[in-house]
């Protein structure tokens, strides 16, 4: 059995492992890379393995660095079916057909104003193609085995982190490998906490948030003090959110403040139709987290659902306090690049970013204090407060990860730390190393290790 990592190496982005066994090849997660010029130019550049040679693809989760390579696999030639959690396939089809609008429409405005040095500017992939790969999808259900092979057989299990993220166990043989994908949080305020596993041969990790710890600060009143702050000087508040997990959460908060009458009764807006079609799959699907139906169709009932562009653009029009929650999370694409031309100018205003920014992005790069900022091809001037509240992520930190670590009964053979930047992922080796004394190792791009 050989592992080969396509991606998620040094970076929070473009998970995609390739487990070869007796010939056979799957990939575990099947996402796009954001972030760097350097990254993003991966996602044009062929994989190293023929997509038609790919015999079924096993997702983790319906995040786009989880998910958003797959209309391009497909449209390349992989046939082979997608396993993943019923969550995620509802997910994923609103997700991927999103994503491939978006560039669509990206490719659009850059070939209309001419700020793209390909002529014409293309799309990585289609919202058709994105349609087309859909009926591949095939709903696996938590806690039961699936066979791939005469010996070779996976599990998924409930990790925590958003609406049907998974922990992927396989077992080939003897051996046992387990993917975490992205590992939640043991008390986040809507998802329940991830499985805790007792062994496994092989562990791929995320260390993400390996060299921090979440602060021990209470989001809400965070966001009160901000949110009252902006208020009291006539702004309105701007939030980039993931539609999946992120939107919910922030609504979640919102709805909890206002009910308590701990910051006044402001307009809000959900602006994304993916984040309107994700919140209605969470009140769906209201076994797998901690609110009840009721709590979440009240949730997004408190909110002003824009689904339309025009409904989008009256927003900009609106000159008096509200909060808009609009994706993407890290203003890499989406309806919020157009709020935060209208918006980002005016020192009264507010842009709050509530999770990780991946190097590059524009949200990285406005909180570390750019003075302008580049969207469509133009320079905006960022005059608003930008600020970030952090203990909103949907990512297990360094000690979570050590505290779910600690309920294994015997030493992994190895551990491979993916899905973090350079720094994040040395620091969490050490840590492992330390605390339990078993070997870890971090993969470069396109490493190949055998397991067995």
């Amino acid at each position: 059995m050989k592992l080969t990592f396509l991606g998620a190496t040094n970076t929070v982005t473009g998970s995609k492992y390739l487990l070869e066994v007796d010939q056979h090849k799957f990939l575990i997660d099947c996402g796009l890379f954001q972030g760097h010029k350097e990254l993003r130019l991966r996602n044009w550049r062929s994989l190293s393995v023929d997509p038609k040679e790919i015999d079924a693809v096993i997702l983790t989760h319906a995040h786009l660095d989880h998910s958003g390579y797959l209309p391009l696999l497909a449209k390349q030639g992989f046939s082979g079916p997608i396993y993943c959690s019923q969550e995620t396939v509802e997910l994923c089809g609103v997700l991927l057909p999103d994503s491939g609008y978006l560039q669509e429409e990206d490719a659009r405005y850059a070939n209309k104003y001419g700020f793209s040095k390909h002529k014409p500017a293309l799309p990585l992939y289609t919202r058709a193609d994105a349609v087309a790969v859909l009926s591949q999808f095939k709903a696996i259900k938590f806690d039961t085995a699936h066979q791939l092979l005469k010996n070779l057989q996976f599990s998924l299990l409930p990790a925590g982190h958003i609406l049907g993220a998974s922990l992927v166990e396989i077992r080939y043989n003897d051996i046992k490998v387990v993917f975490s994908g992205d590992l939640g949080r043991p008390n986040d305020p809507i998802m329940k906490a991830p499985t805790h596993i007792w062994s496994t041969d092989y562990l791929i990790l995320e260390s993400t948030y390996g060299d921090r710890a979440h602060l021990d600060i209470n989001p809400a009143a965070e966001l009160t003090e901000i949110i009252n702050r902006t208020v009291k000087r006539g702004g309105m508040v701007l939030i980039p959110a993931f539609a999946v997990g992120r939107s919910q959460l922030l609504l979640y908060y919102v709805y909890q403040l206002m009910k308590s009458k701990k910051i006044p009764e402001l307009p809000v807006y959900l602006d994304s139709p993916m984040a309107i079609a994700a919140t209605k799959i969470f009140m769906r699907h209201a076994i797998h987290h901690r609110l009840t139906k009721e709590q979440a169709e009240a949730i997004c009932h408190m909110a002003v659902c824009t689904e339309t562009q025009e409904e989008s653009k009256q927003i900009d029009a609106i000159d008096h306090p509200m909060i808009v929650i609009s994706a993407s999370g890290m203003a890499t694409g989406g309806r919020v690049l157009h709020h935060l031309k209208r918006f980002v100018t005016d020192a009264k205003n507010t842009v709050l970013f509530t999770g990780y920014q991946a190097a590059g992005t524009r949200g990285d790069k406005m909180l570390k204090g750019i003075e302008e900022i580049k969207i469509h091809g133009g320079l905006y001037p960022v005059r608003a407060e930008i600020l970030q509240i952090s203990n909103t992520s949907a990512h297990s930190d360094y000690k979570e990860t050590l505290e779910w670590l600690s309920s294994f009964t015997e030493a992994p053979k190895k551990i491979f730390l993916t899905h973090g930047e350079p720094e994040a992922a040395r620091a969490l080796k050490s840590k492992i190393e330390e605390t339990f004394g078993w070997q870890c190792m971090i993969p470069r791009y396109l490493d190949t290790e055998a397991l067995g």
